[in-house]
C-alpha cells in the first residue's frame, strides 16, 4: 500500500477517523510495511507543525484485507473514553459485506460461539461448552444484488475475533475473496469484500452525536454497488 494518506472522515482535537483501505496495516506486522498509525501521526505532526512525538491511540481494529471507517484518539482522555465505549457496545458498527452465495433468508440474526486458534490466526465455529468459546451475536440484511453478487448490510453486536467473516462462512456465504474462510478464489489486490460502512456513537469529550458513513471502494466488485 503506498504511503499516502487515506481519506479523513472526521478530524477535530480528540479524534480522528479515516476510511481504511484494504492492504492498510494498523498495527505492524513482518512485512514491514508502514502502519495506518504511523501515517497519520506523520500526517498530523506535518499539519499541526507539531514538535516531538504525536499522540494517536488506536480505539480498534480492522483486519490488513478489510476497509472502511476507522477510529483514532488524538488524545489519552479521548483514548480512555473511547475503549470503555468500545468494551461497553456503545460504538454502533455497520457492515457491508459482498457474497456470491445467496443466504437461505434475506434477514437474519445469528448466534455462534468462536473460539480463536492463535496458531492459523482464524476462528471457528464451535460448541457453546467448548474450552474457549465465545458468543457471537450479529444481524444481516440482505439489501441489494447484482447477478450472482450479494450485498449485506450487518449489525454487529459483539466484538469477536474474524467474527463476520466466521459467522458468514458457518451459513454458506463466505466472504467475496476470503479464501481463508472458504471462498474459492481470492480479490486480485489480496483484499476480502468487507467493509466498515457506518459508525454512530457519541463524542468522548464532546457528547455530540456522530454519524460517520465511509464510501465504498472504488474496485471491483464494489462498483456494481458505487449508487448505494
Amino acid at each position: 500500500m503506498p504511503n499516502t494518506l487515506p481519506e479523513i472522515l472526521y478530524e477535530d482535537n480528540h479524534i480522528l477517523i479515516v476510511n481504511k483501505r484494504a492492504g492498510d496495516i494498523v498495527q505492524g506486522d513482518k512485512t514491514g510495511d508502514m502502519p495506518l498509525p504511523d501515517l497519520l501521526k506523520n500526517y498530523l505532526k506535518e499539519k499541526y507543525q507539531k514538535p516531538g512525538q504525536v499522540f494517536l491511540g488506536v480505539v480498534h481494529r480492522l483486519d490488513r484485507p478489510v476497509s472502511g471507517a476507522i477510529i483514532f484518539a488524538r488524545t489519552s482522555k479521548a483514548l480512555t473514553r473511547l475503549t470503555k465505549m468500545v468494551k461497553a457496545r456503545e460504538i454502533h458498527k455497520t457492515y457491508w459485506a459482498l457474497v456470491n452465495q445467496l443466504p437461505t433468508a434475506n434477514e437474519q440474526k445469528l448466534v455462534h460461539f468462536l473460539r480463536k486458534n492463535e496458531k492459523q490466526n482464524k476462528s471457528y465455529v464451535v460448541k457453546k461448552e467448548s474450552s474457549g468459546a465465545k458468543e457471537a451475536v450479529l444481524e444481516y440484511r440482505l439489501t441489494a444484488s447484482s447477478r450472482t453478487i450479494h450485498l449485506l448490510e450487518i449489525d454487529l453486536f459483539t466484538g469477536r475475533h474474524h467474527q463476520i467473516r466466521a459467522q458468514l462462512a458457518a451459513i454458506g456465504c463466505p466472504i467475496r475473496g476470503d479464501v481463508k474462510y472458504g471462498e474459492k478464489r481470492p480479490n486480485a489486490d489480496g483484499s476480502i469484500c468487507l467493509h466498515a460502512r457506518k459508525l454512530s456513537f457519541s463524542h468522548p469529550v464532546t457528547g455530540e452525536t456522530l454519524n460517520i458513513e465511509a464510501k465504498l471502494p472504488e474496485t471491483p466488485p464494489w462498483q456494481h454497488f458505487q449508487p448505494l
